[in-house]
């Protein structure tokens, strides 16, 4: 009796937005929604504007305003400008070194197309495209990040530690860059959103997201699994002993899957027409980038770094990242065991959540761990930001806490992130001098 009256709590706390999604609201309710959207809109383009300001305004170079923000531009973006001005080029089997004007295609295709919109429609240089699409991104991924925070009726103060923690960690930068990052990253929380409301628009707008998430990244190929994972964990497992009956609880959640892995998909049969091989992202990335994937790094003890990196070793901060990512994944997961018997509430979202952080992490290790993990702790940022936000769901379900526990929690909070700006101070000061970060 106990257990059905939890899941009857948590269905009516996670499900309300979406039972409020899926009505027919009179027209003074539609102004009131609108209005209750405000809030996360305008929360997620201040936060925005204000990782904009610190970056352009305090630590770029000195100059005009122009080139301070076109600082923004380096390394990895020249490439995304030579696939917007050229579309994607390469001799077969590509070049064993890296040469843009040769072979480009160890990127992915959706962040190039979408700055080449803003570059021919508003007819502006290709750097620029790339900054306002990374830009108008990261508001989109801040947004989602307080709508979630408002459909789970998460505290303010609790919000606000939050978003600390992840404007806080030393690769937040690189979403305001001319990189990837913000894209990927709003497209899997609007996935996310969307997959778990009801509605007649609410899975059109998740097959769109997920459309744009695989096209983004390779691992959005498993993050659009998130549906599924969701659906298991919500539905029970008992539901799988009986085969007769898998179609019929799991056909809608599958075919959102598919659906969200198609971004990949024409990118791997534009390669395959166009070139011969599907696989010709994989086969650059080894050529030119020596990426020979080791899917057994994250079990090998000699991947984890303890030492704390130097200040001017990116590559140490990424293995440190990469040891850092896994306590916090092993971490959450004892949480949730500890408190899953008694509070199941909400769940299957952050089983989910979850699983697509825990997915990110292992790809991510075991791409780079060739290359003595470079880059990880730009991966692992996407990893945090998951874990903040599906920590938070799991928190709320907790009676407020006596004022020394809340104390002491702020206080952490603020410690942690003051060090965290601090060190991606650091980085952003270099990498918009051209230094290499991640």
């Amino acid at each position: 009796m106990r257990s059905e009256i939890a899941s009857a709590e948590s269905f009516s706390s996670c499900n309300l937005e979406s039972f409020l999604v899926s009505s027919t609201f009179p027209a003074h309710d539609v102004m009131i929604r609108s209005r209750s959207l405000f809030r996360p809109l305008a929360a997620g383009l201040l936060l925005t504007a204000v990782q904009l300001a610190m970056a352009v305004g305090l630590l770029a170079p000195e100059g005009p305003l122009s080139d301070r923000y076109q600082s923004l531009i380096q390394h990895d973006s020249y490439w995304f400008m030579n696939i917007v001005d050229r579309g994607y080029q390469t001799i077969v089997p590509p070049i064993d070194h890296k040469v843009m004007e040769v072979s480009n295609i160890a990127f992915f295709p959706a962040y190039p197309a979408i700055a080449a919109l803003f570059r021919y429609g508003l007819n502006i240089d290709s750097g620029a495209a790339l900054l306002i699409t990374a830009q108008l991104a990261a508001w989109g991924f801040w947004s989602y990040f307080f709508l979630f925070c408002k459909r789970w009726n998460v505290s303010p103060a609790l919000q606000i530690c939050g978003a600390l923690l992840i404007a806080a960690h030393p690769a937040a930068f690189f979403l305001v860059a001319g990189y990837s990052e913000s894209l990927f990253l709003m497209a899997l929380l609007g996935f996310i959103y969307w997959s778990t409301a009801a509605g007649r628009s609410a899975k059109p707008w998740a097959a769109a997201h997920g459309i744009v998430m695989s096209a983004t990244r390779i691992v959005g190929i498993v993050c659009a699994a998130f549906p599924l994972v969701h659906s298991l964990f919500l539905k029970g497992w008992k539901g799988l002993r009986e085969p007769r009956a898998w179609f019929r609880q799991y056909a809608a959640v599958i075919g959102l899957m598919a659906v969200a892995t198609l971004g990949a998909l024409f990118f791997f049969i534009y390669c395959q027409v166009r070139w011969g091989n599907w696989n010709m992202y994989m086969l650059t990335q080894a050529a030119g980038w020596g990426i020979i994937p080791d899917y057994l790094a994250v079990f090998k003890p000699s991947s984890y770094r303890w030492l704390v990196p130097a200040l001017n070793d990116p590559t140490e901060a990424s293995q440190l990242s990469m040891t850092l990512g896994a306590v916090l994944l092993v971490g959450v997961a004892l949480c949730e065991l500890l408190a899953t018997i008694r509070r199941p509430a909400c769940l299957p979202v952050r089983a989910g959540i979850y699983f697509c952080a825990a997915a990110i992490y292992y790809l991510s290790v075991s791409g780079v761990a060739c290359v003595s993990m470079e880059s990880m702790l730009r991966y692992e940022f996407c990893v945090h930001a998951l874990i903040v936000l599906a920590f938070l769901n799991f928190l709320r379900q907790f009676r407020t806490p006596p004022m020394l526990v809340r104390a002491f929690g702020i206080a952490a909070v603020a410690l942690l992130s003051a060090a965290g700006l601090c060190v991606q101070g650091w980085y952003v000061w270099n990498f918009t001098r051209g230094n290499w970060v991640a």
